[in-house]
Order: structure tokens, then sequence, then C-alpha cells
């Protein structure tokens, strides 16, 4: 059963960090490409940042380049969200996805399994 959980998430001031984890389970973790996606309220869920599963194919958003990073750990099965200098406008419910198959370097949607969400608020 592949399972996908996120944690992480908070309340941060506006110019603060905050890093997300996914730990996954179920799948051969190495083998698929990992997506972060967040969702704002009143709006449509958007792309992040994106890895491919050999770690060199890198995507991110316009909106959190040089300042949010993606990462995997393969041994333990992870994929991390780094976000540094967060803005009010980050605040979303951030999802973590496997091979999610949206977008760039974000897989081909075969196993399309996605978490439950954390949430992060960045007050201004």
């Amino acid at each position: 059963q592949v399972q996908v959980v996120e944690s992480g998430g908070g309340l941060v001031q506006a110019g603060g960090s905050l890093r997300l984890s996914c730990t996954t389970s179920g799948f051969m973790f190495d083998q698929y490409a990992l997506g972060w996606f967040r969702q704002a309220p009143g709006k449509e869920r958007e792309g992040v940042a994106c890895l491919g599963n050999s770690g060199r194919d890198i995507w991110y958003d316009d909106t959190v380049k040089g300042r949010f990073t993606i990462s995997r750990d393969n041994a333990k099965n992870t994929v991390y969200l780094e976000m540094n200098s967060l803005k009010s406008e980050d605040t979303a419910t951030y999802y973590c996805a496997a091979d999610p198959g949206i977008g760039r370097y974000c897989g081909v949607g075969i196993l399309d399994a996605w978490g439950q969400g954390t949430l992060v608020t960045v007050s201004s």
C-alpha cells in the first residue's frame, strides 16, 4: 500500500524558515519523481517544486525560486522542502506527491500518490 505523509508545517513569521518532510512507503522510492504542491484558501492547487528520480532534474515555480529547496533522501524514502524567506503569500496547505505526472520533472502519473497535506501559515 502506497503511503505519503507530510509533516513540518506550522506558523512562522514572514522572513522565517520551515522544513517540510514527506515520508513514503509502499513503492520503490528511488524509481519515481517527487513533488511538492500547495493550495491556498480559495485558490487552485499549484506546483511548487519537483525532483526527478535521479535527483538531478529539478523544477521550481518562479514564485519560490531562490527561496525553496527540494531534496530527497533515498535511504530514508523521504523528500524535503526547505523553505526560507517565507512570505505571507506562501501561506497554504502543502502537499507531497509521488509521481504526480503534473508539470516538469514531476513524473508520468503512474503512481499519482498524494499525502493529506500540512498547513503552512506565514504571518506578516
